[in-house]
């Protein structure tokens, strides 16, 4: 029999085992604050500064004002897989992904099985992660859901048929398909460096608040619909137009016909401006778990057995290049990816897509092949690319893909 001391270490490997925490240095981990217990920032430097990204991006709640969405009564099931599979990506593993890569979270689904789930930084199951601009993708599904309800009557409508405020004002004389395609033709610049239009729509919403903000963005470079230029104010506008429709502020709504429809374990929470907005462009939290059912309820065209909870037609236009003008299709909106309604989509023959969200968000999803990878992290870099985070993290999705199937 081992020693005392043996046993406690072998109990120790195996707990962080069985839970999917690694129980090797994570890259960057000092850096990161590991030995301060991973800090959480405030409201001036929780978005900049690497130092408190960890506690940050996994207390969000704690720093800022937000709404609760309550968790489903009767929580969707979500299986694990007997034995993880081996994936590999360009010789290396799932374990070589993560020491490389500030990932916080990483799940794959196949079928609605867990495959793998794995944490870093000390992160849990418990621990609310950050979304970044995932959350857009949840604003358009509020916009799906609405539309098929009747309470929007048509995505060809102007923003101000239902946000009467921003009457005469660019963004409210833009029709809510080129809103949802990110494609209002309003001259935006978006950084993140703290000299963007981001940060100056920011700094007027808190001196006069979100209407005037929005109101103060003018003339069109070119008509609406015509170009793809990302701008996260025009996703504020769909969460107004949403409000504007149904009575209900974005979390309330979201809530009684997503997030407790889908089965969701945990309460997810939203954060709030000044003006009482949710910030439909980013910030909501959700543990990777119910990351993970959002991910399958996408893979699954958005239907929970048997139920449909986001419209089938809906869905599929947003997530479908082909459904879109050529303005917007894969290495045209961008030199790779391409946009719908507040999706990023996949060139190639079959329909993939993603959610994205700055320093490494991602929910990639293959609804033919019913699988989905989740990843939450803490990129030194806000778009993923000075690092190659981005093409490593395509990489791995390919493989997994070409796992079950064919790209």
């Amino acid at each position: 029999m081992p020693n005392a001391s043996l046993r406690r270490t072998l109990i120790a490997v195996l707990l962080l085992c069985c839970s999917g925490v690694s129980a090797r240095a994570a890259p960057d981990e000092e850096l990161l604050g590991k030995s301060l217990g991973y800090p959480v920032g405030t409201r001036m430097n929780w978005f900049y500064d690497e130092r408190v990204r960890v506690g940050s991006f996994s207390h969000l709640d704690s720093i800022l004002p937000h709404r609760r969405l309550p968790r489903a009564d009767r929580p969707r099931e979500l299986p694990v897989a007997a034995t993880p599979p081996a994936y590999t990506y360009q010789g290396r593993t799932i374990d070589d992904f993560l020491a490389r890569r500030r990932v916080t979270g990483l799940m794959v689904i196949k079928d609605g099985v867990v495959q793998v789930e794995r944490y870093q930084y000390d992160r849990t199951p418990a621990h609310r992660l950050l979304s970044n601009s995932m959350a857009k993708s949840i604003t358009s599904i509020a916009v799906g859901i609405a539309l098929q309800e009747g309470r929007i009557r048509s995505l060809d409508d102007n923003a101000a048929v239902y946000v009467p405020e921003l009457s005469g004002s660019t963004y409210g004389e833009t029709p809510i398909r080129a809103l949802l395609r990110m494609g209002s033709g309003v001259k935006f610049s978006e950084k993140y460096d703290g000299n963007d239009d981001l940060s100056k729509y920011v700094m007027r919403q808190f001196s006069d608040g979100t209407l005037a903000a929005l109101r103060s963005f003018g003339a069109r470079d070119v008509p609406a619909g015509q170009r793809f230029q990302y701008a996260s104010v025009e996703t504020i506008v769909l969460g107004l137009v949403v409000k504007g429709a149904t009575g209900q502020g974005l979390s309330s709504y979201v809530a009684e016909r997503l997030w407790q429809p889908m089965g969701a374990e945990a309460d997810a929470t939203w954060t709030v401006d000044p003006g009482g907005f949710e910030y439909a462009w980013g910030n909501f939290n959700a543990t990777l778990r119910d990351w993970g059912r959002l991910a399958m309820l996408l893979a699954d065209d958005g239907a929970r057995d048997g139920r449909q909870i986001v419209p089938r037609d809906y869905l599929i236009e947003a997530t479908d290049f082909r459904r879109q003008p050529a303005a917007f299709a894969p290495g045209k909106a961008t030199p790779y990816y391409g946009y719908g309604y507040q999706f990023w989509t996949y060139p190639g023959t079959s329909r993939r897509f993603a959610l994205l969200g700055v320093y490494g968000q991602s929910i990639f999803v293959d609804p033919q092949l019913r699988l989905a990878l989740v990843i939450t992290a803490v990129q030194r870099d806000a778009t993923s690319t000075a690092d190659g985070f981005g093409a490593e993290r395509n990489a791995l999705w390919r493989s997994i893909v070409e796992r079950y199937g064919s790209w």
